[in-house]
């Protein structure tokens, strides 16, 4: 199998959908041989901030001299950004010997007559076997959606579980009020098992309290009290913790200063569990943390953000980030959504206030169209403009500012990367791509 064969191969089995549970992943990995039997893991569930948090336990700990997998996901502009070993994303090659041999496995449960597999359960059987194969110490494992029921959740204890924000996405599939979604989230809560838990509401707290009592976990919340942020602009962030002083981030916003509190509450436990690692790994790999495609400077004249918030919480604390930045800054907004997200909570925290938007429309199926964007967002803002392409939209918002100007795509990740490579690599424009 080629790699291009192995992507088609992938991407048709959208056609499955997506289906929660850990019958079809369970039969799949035993015909391999149960890969995932054989690693140790950091788990990480969460709504809000899941990436970032685990880039910056992984960046310390590469920095500590462990080989360390990473299975994220979206990607923002290949398929092989979502498994990396010490930050290097699977070849192309491996993926395709490796997808093939999965495939190998799914046409056996089908000839048994067992269900198809879904394609992030694939993927996620993909890496489970990568990573097996690459002897890694560690792998920091994302959830895909929810916990309790997602495909990453067939693992045994994990060293640590760390979850993150809990707020309003996929409801449809996780529940409608905070502690139901939480319920879910809770379910990479392990018998015996170590939590890290992002300090949230009260009710969404009681959750994990009551799935660590149950299930004889041991309960960690960050504490934030702690903190002290003592400078910050868009070259990044230094912070006093706990007794760490003068800590350095490259990520932009307090919230990425909580979600490296909340990594570094992770590493003190791996820490006491036998893990080396030192006091300037630790330093080194916070500081040397980027997450692409969220709350990320592109370009500085014009000041150029692209950012994946797509729910509620991620486009408030986008706005705080933006006010906290750039205030009194005229601020152009470059906006794409799918129609099956909660858009209207996005644009109503975000667009009041600004210059100029361009919608546009994302190259996805669920894609709301950018006519119809357009006339929602022209509630909140006078000055609506479509952009054809997304090309488009990024030549017209530089035409539009001058370099004391600030441009911001955000909205689905579907196009966000598609930004992000035409800037780096092709219309450039007046903007100083970083």
């Amino acid at each position: 199998m080629q790699y291009d064969e192995a992507l088609d191969y992938i991407h048709n089995t959208l056609k499955f959908g997506i289906k929660l549970g850990l019958h079809n992943i369970s039969t799949l990995l035993e015909l391999m041989g149960n890969p995932h039997h054989k690693l140790k893991y950091v788990h990480v569930a969460g709504t809000n901030g899941k990436g970032s948090t685990v880039a910056f336990i992984s960046n310390i700990l590469i920095e500590s001299g462990y080989k360390v997998g990473t299975y994220t996901s979206p990607y923002l502009e290949r398929f092989t950004e979502r498994m990396k070993i010490n930050n290097i994303e699977i070849a192309q090659d491996d993926l395709a010997r490796i997808t093939g041999f999965v495939k190998e496995k799914v046409e056996l449960m089908v000839e048994r007559g067992d269900n198809h597999p879904t394609e992030f359960e694939i993927v996620t059987a993909v890496a489970f076997q990568y990573f097996y194969e690459s002897s890694c110490d560690i792998v920091v494992l994302e959830v895909g959606l929810g916990g309790r029921f997602d495909s990453t959740n067939i693992i045994k204890t994990p060293l640590v579980s760390v979850i993150t924000t809990i707020s309003y996405d996929h409801m449809d599939r996780l529940g409608n009020t905070l502690p139901e979604i939480a319920f879910e989230k809770a379910g990479i809560i392990k018998e015996g098992g170590e939590v890290v838990v992002y300090p949230q509401k009260r009710e969404v707290e009681e959750v994990f309290e009551a799935a660590c009592n149950e299930r004889g976990a041991i309960l960690h919340k960050a504490d934030f009290k702690t903190i002290n942020v003592i400078e910050g602009n868009v070259d990044g962030q230094k912070f006093d913790y706990a007794h760490y002083k003068g800590l350095s981030i490259s990520l932009l916003g307090l919230h990425q200063v909580k979600n490296a509190v909340v990594a570094l509450n992770t590493i003190e436990i791996l820490k006491a569990k036998g893990y080396k690692i030192t006091e300037e790994s630790l330093r080194t790999g916070l500081a040397n943390t980027k997450w692409p495609g969220r709350l990320e400077v592109v370009g500085k004249q014009p000041v150029f953000l692209i950012d994946g918030a797509h729910n509620t919480e991620g486009a408030v604390t986008l706005k705080e980030t933006l006010d906290q930045y750039f205030p009194g800054k005229h601020k152009i907004f470059i906006v794409g959504v799918l129609r099956d997200k909660d858009y209207k909570s996005l644009i109503e925290a975000v667009i009041p206030g600004s210059e100029k938007v361009i919608a546009i429309t994302p190259n996805s199926e669920r894609a709301l169209p950018a006519e119809e964007l357009a006339i929602f967002i022209g509630n909140y803002c006078k000055n609506v403009l479509v952009g054809a392409t997304i090309e488009e939209a990024v030549e017209k918002a530089l035409a539009l500012s001058s370099g004391d100007d600030v441009i911001c795509a955000f909205g689905s990740l579907y196009y966000i990367g598609e930004i992000r490579a035409l800037l780096k690599n092709s219309i450039k424009g007046d903007a100083d791509f970083i």
